[in-house]
């Protein structure tokens, strides 16, 4: 097999990683990958729901926090949790081509 889908950890989410040109597999193998990605699709948002709700989380903690520094890490956890949901709007998308090697 030419391409595989390996679990990207940020994003919580299988992602395909194509080991030739799209349009060097056979229209079954893209098939294939087409149906496995669709369904990992189907789960983007639902984790983008729950990442959501850790931001949300987050901002509580922040609106009653005191402390500059603890204030500080809550607001670096919030940009990174907003980074990996705009990450998965990208992948979510991403639903008709899987055009080149994944770069994670």
């Amino acid at each position: 097999m030419t391409y595989t889908f390996t679990n990207n950890e940020r994003l919580g989410i299988k992602l395909p990683l194509l080991e030739q040109s799209w349009n060097n597999y056979t229209k079954e193998t893209q098939e294939s990958i087409l149906a496995e990605w669709e369904t990992i699709r189907g789960k983007i948002p639902d984790r983008i729901k729950d990442l959501e709700n850790e931001i949300n989380d987050r901002q509580s903690q922040l609106y009653q926090e005191e402390d500059f520094e603890r204030s500080c890490k809550l607001n670096s956890e919030i940009s990174e949790l907003a980074s990996i949901i705009n990450d998965l709007w990208i992948w979510y998308r991403t639903n008709n081509h899987i055009t080149s090697k994944v770069p994670y």
